[in-house]
């Protein structure tokens, strides 16, 4: 008598059966298409925490505007965000959040909302998963991430009682950040705006340059997680 195996039949079976489902549903055969974009931009008032707002519009401590979008993941609101997103992979990019405080005082009658940079968030396209980047001493306030690649710099304050602000280096999935050196005393009454200028990158070696206002550059060649200062100081990072 002639064995006969059914394992084909079965194989042919499962096959017309994912390829009749793929056409019924096809996010359950192969998994969620997730679509992630952002909505309508508009300018909010914003000030900075450390300032009074001053009714005198040339005033350096003047109330400003910032610009925010929200951010959707299946036509969904997730967060508030503002600024560029960058791209980090082809399939992530970071964005830095928006957040609305709550700045009522225990006397007030009715809440009073203030519009407020936030931290950083890294956005999956694919997922549409949405995750807060917790940036070492990256300070709200003062802080502005200039990114290159998965590493991002900006000037930090220290959150030790000895306090500080940092030059910082910080690199995605890096616990401890590349760069992370004290270059002058925080907090400072009366800080300039900004506390420091823009980071800029250069390609070929990597390097990075960070300035706090008044103060004379710092350049530091960045290699893998590790760094060196450059300029004549030697002092490893």
């Amino acid at each position: 008598m002639q064995n006969f195996s059914y394992a084909p039949v079965r194989l042919l079976k499962w096959t017309l059966a994912i390829l009749v489902l793929s056409r019924i549903c096809p996010s359950v055969a192969w998994g969620k298409v997730h679509t992630v974009s952002f909505g309508a931009a508009r300018k909010v008032p914003w000030s900075r925490p450390d300032k009074t707002a001053d009714p005198d519009a040339s005033a350096p401590n003047a109330m400003h505007t910032l610009k925010v979008r929200p951010l959707m993941v299946d036509g969904k609101q997730k967060e508030w965000t503002t600024g560029d997103p960058h791209d980090v992979t082809d399939r992530s990019f970071a964005i830095r959040r928006a957040m609305r405080l709550n700045d009522r005082l225990p006397g007030d009658s009715s809440a009073r909302w203030s519009w407020q940079p936030g931290p950083w968030l890294l956005v999956d396209r694919t997922t549409g998963h949405v995750t807060a980047l917790h940036l070492p001493d990256f300070d709200d306030g003062i802080s502005e991430a200039v990114w290159y690649r998965d590493y991002a710099a900006y000037c930090g304050t220290s959150t030790t009682a000895k306090g500080g602000l940092f030059a910082v280096v910080a690199q995605l999935g890096v616990r401890r950040p590349v760069v992370h050196k004290q270059i002058g005393k925080w907090p400072v009454p009366s800080p300039p705006d900004p506390v420091c200028r823009p980071a800029e990158w250069q390609r070929d070696p990597i390097r990075v340059t960070l300035q706090p206002a008044g103060a004379e550059p710092m350049t530091f060649a960045v290699v893998g997680t590790a760094s060196l200062i450059e300029d004549g100081d030697s002092e490893d990072q």
